[in-house]
């Protein structure tokens, strides 16, 4: 036998092949054809230059080459199989840092944590508000729960959750709400309206939506976070424009209404993850968001 390793997927195959006693339970354990196992064990048995099964019944029996090999590589492998679940292990008992903006952060998940601490029970959870857009190695964050648009960075995985869709929103209190109800949405033309410095494009996005000149919108008080606007609107301090998801419980109080209803935009609720690192809790947690966003907003 040459020096060199023989084929890793080969050795893979011959040992599942030898523990299972079967070509067939390999083949369903490692999620490949009868045929793909039959091939590899070819190559290892022609890299042998001996047989390293023989036929039993049904199954297969190995020979005292394929025995003094299993001998040595299955305790290889078993040590690789123990090592690969202590570290998944380490990986589910560490807490799961994920990254977002203060304003999802305390109008979305924060009333939602007892929820998902119901359902994902195993997920140690740890929330890092954070305002500026995530590098795209996504640093000190398991995953980033995210309002934005395509392209992503190549180094991401992404979890598309929910399309974005946004609408102005006010409170029943507003000087102005009972003027406005039933209007048309082009009544908000010339009214002084809530915006945030941190997305000056959402009112004219949805002005473009409604088929309104951006033009004709005038923004009255800024705001440096989404969250400190929508405290604003549901103060009665004026008409507030915001994504539905985080505004829904309001709405669902009676603290806001939404005249005109929410509007699409080019934007996604993602989870991005770096793509360098396989964790199942990212799954687990992008299930669950996909869930909450078309269940209850």
């Amino acid at each position: 036998m040459s020096r060199e390793l023989p084929p890793l997927n080969a050795l893979r195959a011959f040992e599942a092949a030898a523990r299972l006693e079967s070509v067939s339970r390999a083949a369903r354990e490692l999620h490949v054809t009868h045929g793909a196992i039959s091939r590899q064990l070819r190559v290892l048995e022609e890299a042998a230059g001996r047989p390293l099964f023989a036929r039993q019944g049904r199954g297969v029996a190995l020979t005292p080459a394929g025995q003094q090999l299993h001998e040595r590589i299955g305790a290889a492998f078993g040590q690789l199989r123990d090592g690969w679940a202590a570290l998944r292990r380490t990986q589910a008992q560490a807490p799961f840092v994920l990254g977002c903006s203060g304003s999802v952060l305390a109008r979305w998940m924060i009333p939602r944590l007892e929820r998902l601490g119901r359902d994902l029970p195993d997920l140690k959870l740890h929330l890092a508000a954070q305002e500026d857009a995530p590098g795209a190695q996504l640093p000190g964050l398991d995953a980033a729960l995210l309002l934005a648009a395509p392209p992503w960075p190549r180094d991401w995985q992404v979890h598309e959750l929910a399309p974005e869709r946004i609408g102005p929103v006010l409170s029943p209190r507003w000087p102005g709400a009972r003027r406005l109800r039933g209007q048309p949405a082009r009544a908000l033309c010339g009214e002084a309206l809530l915006h945030t410095t941190s997305r000056p494009q959402a009112w004219p996005s949805w002005a473009k939506s409604m088929r309104l000149p951006a033009a004709a919108l005038h923004p009255a008080q800024a705001f440096p976070h989404l969250y400190f606007m929508l405290e604003a609107a549901v103060a009665g301090l004026g008409v507030a424009i915001a994504p539905e998801p985080l505004v829904a419980d309001d709405l669902a109080a009676g603290r806001l209404l939404a005249p005109w209803g929410f509007r699409r935009t080019e934007a996604r609720w993602v989870l991005a993850a770096p793509a360098r690192v396989e964790d199942a809790r990212v799954e687990a947690l992008a299930k669950w968001l996909r869930a909450e966003l078309a269940v209850r907003g």
